[in-house]
């Protein structure tokens, strides 16, 4: 079992940046390849980013390629999303998961990859 909790968010105007964090704790947080993903209201959970669980490799949605970076420390069990150069469009709730991938070292874009989920944090952006 892993525990994951979100913090970072809040309200921000266009062309702004925000750091979120996904801070875990139980199980061996290396051994898991961890996600980022956003829904807003009325819309499908939309992926934003991944990494895997040495943190040698990453993928990112198109909406937010060039602007956004997933980092993570496995030393402090967190997993970070730095956010540049915000829109509108990016306003969100903002959810980590995370999938046991110490076998495969692999990562993954689908919702239905990941195990465990954080409560999320909100993200607004202001036009």
């Amino acid at each position: 079992q892993v525990q994951l909790v979100e913090t970072g968010g809040g309200l921000v105007q266009a062309g702004g940046s925000l750091r979120l964090s996904c801070a875990a704790s139980g199980r061996t947080f290396s051994y898991y390849a961890v996600g980022w993903f956003r829904q807003s209201p009325g819309k499908e959970r939309e992926f934003v980013a991944a990494i895997t669980s040495g943190g040698g490799r990453t993928m990112y949605g198109d909406s937010v390629k060039g602007r956004f970076t997933i980092s993570r420390a496995n030393a402090r069990n967190t997993v970070y999303l730095q956010m540049n150069s915000l829109k509108p469009e990016d306003t969100a709730v903002y959810y980590c998961a995370a999938v046991d991938t110490v076998y495969s070292g692999s990562v993954y874009s689908q919702t239905d990859r990941y195990d465990y989920w954080g409560q999320g944090t909100q993200v607004t952006v202001s036009s």
